[in-house]
């Protein structure tokens, strides 16, 4: 396999407090690692989540052993997503298509790997066309099109549709006190004992119902207290803060395999059975946990532009897309969502048994390199 090297890109600053790092506000930087074969400078291919560290991605060596050089790029918010503006991780992706156009590379593929998948769709539709002029939360976005430049393929693999969508399918509706973890009405708690699969349709109904409205009702109160905050802005004055979303891992599908059956097992991607998945639940570490205001808006809210399936309709480039049919984090819905938005430009292909990270299953790794490396090769 060729050797991994290390990409060192520069990236336009953002907000004045992305970072504590000295170093990095005078001079940010993102960082990959990549794998690139011996011979022509063909096709070149990121992987890139919003927020994981992918430079030990599973796919970079053997893509690079397929002939297709492979850069797991981080964001600038690799390891803590508390600040991130999904506006600011495209344009770090739009670093790192530049770089490797500079490398000399004919073709830039993006792979959209989990959440990867909507940031993949999202730059790759701004990217044909930018409609951003301003955040989410109403500030200059400072996005500019020579920023963007258009990939020339999308490769999507464990593809969820965006982390706006996860909030809205994953939140747990039973929280009474947004203050205290542990509050919960028993009534819409799919980890009490009075509940257990299958879940009857009425209460299906209830409790998305219900997490519809806990969702509101943090996004009318991010919304009022942003508006608080910036109705008094002084120079030197705070304009966003950091609050606290507990439990926001309860989707019922982790629990009831008889809602949009697959080969997965009871859980999470992060924990087994229902023991795991409450933990995840409960743990304090877990998604969207801790989050700014304006980092929520753009992250996690309705408000979210990083919808996948409606970003990836907006794009002209061909698109494959790699359905894992074991993961315990996509589901039927969600293969039928993207191909929906694709439409003739996309093919799926079935990864029979693969789990979300094909974790401990190389073979499967091995056929999603292949059908990747063909397929970009035939671009």
């Amino acid at each position: 396999m060729p050797a991994l090297q290390l990409a060192v890109i520069d990236v336009k600053p953002g907000a004045a407090l992305e970072s504590q790092s000295g170093l990095q506000l005078l001079r940010p930087r993102i960082y990959g690692a990549y794998a690139a074969p011996a011979g022509p400078k063909k096709t070149a291919a990121i992987v890139m989540h919003p927020a994981s560290n992918f430079m030990g991605h599973y796919l970079i060596g053997p893509l690079a052993e397929r002939g297709i050089c492979c850069l797991g790029l981080n964001s600038r918010y690799a390891g803590n997503d508390t600040l991130l503006l999904m506006e600011r991780v495209i344009q770090d992706l739009g670093a790192g298509v530049q770089w490797l156009r500079a490398q000399g590379y004919d073709k830039v593929v993006l792979i959209g790997n989990s959440g990867g998948a909507s940031l993949a769709s999202f730059y790759q539709a701004q990217a044909e066309r930018l409609t951003i002029d301003t955040l989410v939360d109403g500030d200059p976005a400072g996005l500019s099109a020579a920023d963007l430049p258009p990939a020339d393929g999308l490769a999507l693999c464990a593809a969820h549709e965006g982390r706006s969508i996860l909030m809205r399918n994953w939140i747990d509706p039973s929280v009474i006190d947004e203050h205290d973890p542990l509050s919960a009405d028993p009534a819409l708690d799919i980890y009490s004992a009075a509940h257990s699969p299958p879940y009857t349709p009425e209460f299906l109904a209830r409790f998305k119902a219900a997490q519809r409205a806990r969702l509101a009702r943090i996004e009318d109160w991010v919304w009022a207290r942003l508006r608080l905050l910036r109705s008094q802005r002084t120079p030197g004055s705070p304009c966003d803060q950091t609050f606290v979303i507990y439990r926001t891992h309860a989707d019922p599908r982790c629990l009831d395999l008889s809602i949009e059956p697959n080969d997965r097992q009871p859980g999470s991607v992060w924990g087994n059975g229902v023991e795991g998945a409450r933990a995840v639940n409960y743990a304090a570490s877990q998604m969207g946990r801790i989050t700014s205001l304006t980092a929520f808006l753009s992250q996690w809210s309705s408000h979210s532009r990083a919808d996948g399936p409606a970003n990836l309709a907006r794009t002209s480039v061909p698109a494959l897309l790699c359905t894992y049919t074991a993961d315990q984090s996509t589901f039927p819905s969600t293969r039928d969502a993207w191909l929906s938005a694709g439409g003739p430009r996309i093919r799926n292909v079935d990864i029979q048994g693969g789990n979300h990270y094909l974790a401990g299953q190389p073979a499967l790794v091995a056929q999603v390199a292949d059908e990747m490396a063909s397929w970009m090769q035939r671009l």
